[in-house]
């Protein structure tokens, strides 16, 4: 059983594209369930954030999987898949394990090292296991590459140079109205999003912080939290003709705020210039509405040309988490390779001492009259032999067992001695084909 990770990201997609493939919370567990009775597929995670959708998944089959995998998400959200194949990627077998643990530990995101990516993806494995999709690889994979993402933060501190998302939105109205105390600030969203861009904007020396969410009571609490002042959205608009800055962070699956509307507030305003900064996913703020004279609108994507002020700090940090992650995946390796080596090694000696019985007793039936001294001579010759047989094949496999090719040895001794595997240890469909000139070779990598 081996993991594959299938999705886009901010780099492989435009965020029209990623808001069409988010998956709403509403959404999440029937898309679990529905993910989990795919062909091939034993266990998965959906991890769903503004800048990545991606599925990890445990495979019999990995390429049987990885097309279940793409078909799901072109029927789930409606999108061809030849069109949605040009920003899919496809990460098989350890390439999948290291780029969970290089997403975990910040090194994949936007703005690298971010903080707020290994609370998502623990929030992502949680819920795959509330909906009961998981299953043991998938498990020892989530679990290892959240600690690895502790790790990394521990060691590396990395968390102390990075800007996440929210941040950088702080960043980037900072850079257009320099100081912010004193300016009007709304916020539209009372999430997990908003609540970071409240404290940070608290520590940006923010004074007049509004709150406003579909929730008022929502909106009250984090209000509290940034000593700022909820307000109800019904009466939004009037908030909008008085703030400098909005930055819109819901959870909308549609535009909440459309150029009509935004057109006849900055006639209100007497078209006082105004900043909209768009951290949703899917977009709050319709892109035309960044065509009105006088509003400057960034949505997520436009926060890549933030400058970043600890780029090199988290650079050097980065480097050290790159050589933490290759500790760990050597002994994820290590792990995953014994789920297959372990158990065909047991079967091998289980055939050979079947073998060895039944020959041993096949030749006592043709010989008489021997003492227990010499039958036991027999024997220990006949176990000494099958032993001595076995043991260089089973030292080589321990060995390869610690290599990339480890799974790859282990099948091919598995078809070799047609050895009966017990259920953990059985081989996966990595699509090995037999050439009489060239051998075994691997398809799907």
């Amino acid at each position: 059983m081996f993991p594959v990770a299938i999705g886009l990201n901010h780099r492989s997609a435009p965020v029209e594209i990623r808001e069409k493939m988010s998956f709403h919370p509403s959404q999440m567990q029937k898309a679990l369930k529905e993910l989990k009775n795919c062909q091939a597929i034993q266990g998965v995670v959906i991890l769903s954030t503004c800048n990545r959708t991606e599925v990890y998944a445990a495979t019999t089959d990995v390429e049987t999987g990885i097309r279940s995998i793409k078909e799901f998400f072109a029927s789930h959200h409606g999108i061809e898949e030849n069109i949605l194949e040009q920003y899919l990627y496809a990460h098989t077998l350890y390439d999948a394990v290291r780029h969970l643990f290089r997403v975990v530990s910040g090194l994949d995101s936007m703005v690298r090292g971010e903080t707020q990516i290994l609370g998502q993806v623990s929030h992502a494995y949680q819920q795959a296991n509330d909906a009961e999709a998981t299953n043991k690889v998938i498990n020892v994979f989530f679990q290892t590459a959240l600690a690895v993402g502790k790790r990394v933060r521990t060691d590396t501190l990395i968390d102390q140079h990075p800007v996440s998302i929210s941040y950088t939105a702080v960043e980037l109205a900072k850079q257009q109205f320099g100081e912010l105390e004193g300016k009007g600030i709304l916020i539209m969203g009372a999430g997990e999003m908003s609540t970071l861009t409240a404290k940070h904007l608290v520590s940006a020396g923010a004074t007049t912080v509004l709150v406003s969410n579909r929730s008022y009571e929502k909106a009250v609490v984090l209000a509290k939290e940034c000593s700022g002042r909820a307000v109800r959205l019904d009466d939004v608009d009037q908030y909008l003709e008085e703030v400098d800055i909005v930055i819109s962070a819901t959870a909308s699956k549609h535009f909440v705020l459309l150029p009509e509307r935004m057109q006849e507030i900055m006639k209100n305003r007497k078209n006082r210039p105004m900043l909209l900064i768009d951290i949703a996913v899917p977009r709050d703020i319709h892109p035309e509405v960044g065509g009105i004279p006088h509003i400057t609108l960034f949505d997520i994507d436009d926060l890549r040309g933030v400058i970043d002020h600890h780029h090199q700090e988290r650079e050097i940090a980065a480097i050290k988490a790159e050589k933490i992650i290759d500790e760990e995946m050597e002994l994820f390796l290590n792990w995953h390779n014994s789920l297959f080596v372990v158990p065909t090694i047991l079967a091998l000696q289980e055939k050979g001492e079947q073998i060895r019985d039944m020959q041993v007793e096949r030749a006592l039936g043709h010989l008489t009259g021997l003492t227990p001294k010499q039958e036991k001579v027999i024997r220990s010759m006949a176990n000494s032999i099958v032993n001595h047989l076995l043991h260089l094949p089973i030292i080589n496999l321990k060995e390869y067992a610690n290599t990339s090719q480890g799974h790859l040895y282990t099948e091919i001794l598995q078809n070799l001695f047609d050895l009966d595997v017990k259920e953990e240890g059985k081989r996966p469909n990595l699509m090995l084909k037999k050439s009489h000139k060239q051998g075994y070779h691997r398809r799907a990598e």
